[in-house]
């Protein structure tokens, strides 16, 4: 059976079983108590790992994780990006990988989680307008200064990790990556030689799992969900896969967190291996 559990930079232990907020409805207060129960119900559940960022209501996700569960358990990790802005004049996102950019979001994601540090900082995407060692070399200084703990990049290529690499200690790569796309098999390949935890999102394809016959098929005889199926499959496939599932539901949520008790046989798993293409 596969680990369950993860060392991100090789000193902070998670469950490899997450949960990404991005779900979370933050825009009408009359929505907001649902969302601190889904929080509250995933760290009942264990959950150890929870993954938000700043694009994500542009901010208001990190706080109401914060409501829902600071002062936060000793184990708990509570991961946010940087590098995407909103435009005070437009409204429209864009990336900025600019250094007073990132410092500001920085220190605006530690006042609303209400800590000093951030364990795990990643970088949205890279800004194709700023040179990547001013972006990573910013997040180093912070890393240094005490304020970030380890760094880590969202959506890179095998090359652009390999980039960073000779910049600064990367600690996780997050990915869009699930059963029937696995275009960024290369990263992962990478990240396992480098021990590097990989967070796959859109972990099941905008749930379209069950499409597939094979999937269904194996569902059927684990009596288990072709959601879980293709979340075992994905902590299965490599010791270094930390998948992050959202939803705003606490049915889904304890739904997903049960994936980590399934066990795929050697025939199951090969039968999901040979599963390709998109959803």
């Amino acid at each position: 059976m596969p680990s369950t559990t993860f060392r991100i930079g090789g000193d902070l232990p998670v469950g490899r079983l997450g949960f990404g907020a991005m779900h979370l409805p933050t825009e009408k207060p009359e929505d907001r108590p649902s969302a601190i129960a889904v929080a509250r119900r995933a760290v009942e559940l264990g959950i150890t790992l929870i993954d938000t960022a700043h694009m994500y209501g542009q901010g208001a996700n990190e706080e109401v994780l914060a409501e829902a569960l600071h002062p936060y358990p000793k184990d708990l990790l509570i991961t946010t990006k940087v590098g995407v802005v909103r435009s005070a004049e437009t409204g429209e996102w864009a990336l900025n990988g600019r250094p007073e950019s990132l410092r500001a979001e920085v220190d605006h994601a530690l006042r609303r989680l209400r800590v000093d540090r951030l364990e795990l900082l990643q970088l949205h995407r890279i800004d194709p307008e700023t040179p990547l060692a001013d972006q990573l070399g910013t997040l180093r200084d912070l890393r240094d200064a005490g304020k970030v703990g380890r760094i880590g990049l969202s959506e890179v290529t095998a090359a652009e990790l390999a980039e960073a690499r000779e910049i600064v200690d990367i600690a996780s790569v997050q990915n869009r990556y699930n059963l029937t796309d696995r275009e960024h098999e290369p990263v992962l390949a990478a990240c396992e030689a480098a021990d590097i935890a990989f967070l796959p999102w859109r972990t099941v394809a905008w749930g379209k799992a069950g499409d597939r016959a094979e999937v269904a098929a194996i569902a059927a005889e684990l009596d288990a969900t072709p959601t879980q199926v293709c979340l075992a499959w994905l902590l299965d496939h490599s010791p270094v896969v930390l998948p992050i599932p959202g939803t705003s539901s606490i049915a889904h949520l304890e739904e997903n967190t049960a994936a980590a008790d399934l066990v795929l046989t050697p025939e199951l798993r090969a039968r999901l291996d040979g599963i390709a293409g998109a959803a």
